[in-house]
């Protein structure tokens, strides 16, 4: 809880009690399930769940606000930014049953009511969305065409609705053709440890 503390002093007691818990839970079912790198487990804190967490030093998302987690795995981002936003609706898609099963559990666990999990294919989703968000899925090229067509037309965040994504590394290449719509903002203007160095947030209105 030290690092997402220091970030996030304005935390309510129940979410103190539900981030806490996360830092259990997770462990627990990456034992039964390889839900996060085994070598990376130990970095859970600041490598998943703050990481999910700076998607909210980009964009301060407004209550009643509709969110998808494409490729949510067990829940990074969306279960973190759900402890964070209890009044903002989380879609959590994943091809992978077995960890949206690990989601699911936790999510229930830590009493979240603002999160749904959808098993399967991102053409089976249904709805409109305020903002895609993922993590290291795919390249930008692949998403863009998957989920513009759930990006609902009435903005109701600081932002225009779009693609927010988490990722590391040379970028170049993959926001060559978007180069002119894209904003690119990096993770170590907002977090000081090392592993956000090359870390950075897309997002593409759409």
């Amino acid at each position: 809880m030290e690092h997402i503390l220091k970030y996030f002093p304005e935390l309510t007691e129940v979410q103190r009690e539900q981030f806490s818990q996360l830092e259990t839970l997770y462990p627990e079912w990456n034992a039964r399930i390889n839900v996060i790198s085994r070598k990376d487990i130990d970095n859970l804190e600041v490598n998943h769940i703050l990481h999910s967490l700076g998607l909210v030093k980009f964009v301060r998302f407004t209550p009643g606000t509709r969110v998808m987690d494409l490729g949510t795995g067990g829940g990074f981002p969306a279960i973190p930014l759900a402890v964070y936003y209890p009044d903002v609706a989380f879609h959590l898609v994943d091809r992978i049953c077995k960890k949206l099963k690990v989601a699911q559990d936790i999510a229930e666990r830590i009493g979240l009511k603002n999160v749904t999990i959808q098993h399967g294919d991102v053409k089976e989703v249904k709805g409109k969305f305020d903002f895609v968000v993922s993590r290291a899925v795919m390249p930008l090229g692949d998403m863009v065409p998957l989920v513009k067509r759930f990006i609902a037309s009435e903005d109701q965040n600081a932002i225009p609705n779009g693609l927010l994504c988490l990722k590391g590394g040379d970028l170049s290449g993959e926001v060559q053709q978007f180069k002119n719509q894209v904003l690119i903002d990096d993770l170590s203007s907002y977090f000081k440890e090392d592993f956000f160095k090359t870390k950075k947030i897309l997002y593409l209105p759409l």
